[in-house]
């Protein structure tokens, strides 16, 4: 018993430890969350969305670039949890990640919206207006803002 009381002490004097709420998991993309896949796992679960997160996964599916409105480039990340994530990367700002293939490694930061097939990620760019947090991608030692 003696052994335990430390570790109780710890939990009572540490309020919020070990609770499930993420105080990454903002409203607002304003907030940086955690590298961490736990944070997009949590956020699709949740049905969060509007959330600023790095991650990092293999291209499954290329897909045809958007046309509706600004141009985006897009594909399927399957992330090491296999949670899929459509990015969507808009090249009216940002440059074509080239030489993309499926199989490839890419890393992104961007902003998380909820959907029922795992989520997208855009706004992997930097914001020309300066209101949103610039993010990312990073594919074959090239980063693309």
């Amino acid at each position: 018993m003696k052994r335990l009381l430390p570790v109780v002490l710890f939990f009572a004097v540490a309020p919020g430890f070990g609770c499930t709420r993420n105080t990454a998991l903002s409203t607002t993309p304003s907030t940086v969350a955690s590298s961490s896949e736990s944070v997009i796992a949590t956020a699709y679960r949740n049905r969060s969305s509007n959330i600023q997160v790095e991650g990092e996964g293999r291209v499954v599916k290329l897909l045809a670039d958007d046309y509706e409105g600004s141009k985006h480039q897009r594909f399927i990340l399957r992330l090491g949890s296999g949670q899929t994530l459509l990015v969507s990367h808009n090249i009216d700002i940002a440059a074509r990640v080239s030489g993309l293939r499926e199989g490839d490694h890419v890393s992104f930061n961007g902003e998380y919206e909820w959907n029922a097939k795992g989520g997208v990620i855009h706004w992997t760019h930097r914001d020309p207006t300066g209101r949103h947090l610039p993010g990312w991608i990073k594919h074959s030692g090239r980063t693309i803002q």
